[in-house]
């Protein structure tokens, strides 16, 4: 049931009268969300999507590879800082 020129100008003068011009675009979009949802609600109802697939598993070589690089960079690090006696420091009172 397809509205023509004529036909849909009555209907928007009319809705126009009923409703005002500051609701009339509220109210266009309300019906266009409420349309999108019932597509999207029947979409989903006549294509059920299958259970969330699994993500793979991580690759675990990769992960040991990057803390074993980590641990290296960090040992590398100790390996370049002088040490330092806790107790060679003396505090002086003055």
């Amino acid at each position: 049931m397809p509205f023509h020129g004529p036909e849909l100008i009555i209907i928007v003068v009319i809705a126009l009268l009923i409703f005002g011009p500051k609701r009339l675009p509220e109210m266009g979009s309300s019906i266009g969300k409420s349309i999108k949802e019932f597509k999207k609600g029947m979409n989903e109802l006549t294509n059920p999507k299958e259970e969330k697939e699994e993500t793979p598993a991580p690759n675990l070589e990769a992960i040991e590879r990057e803390i074993a690089a980590k641990k290296a960079a960090a040992n590398a690090r100790e390996a370049s800082e002088p040490e330092v006696e806790v107790g060679s420091k003396e505090k002086s009172v003055d």
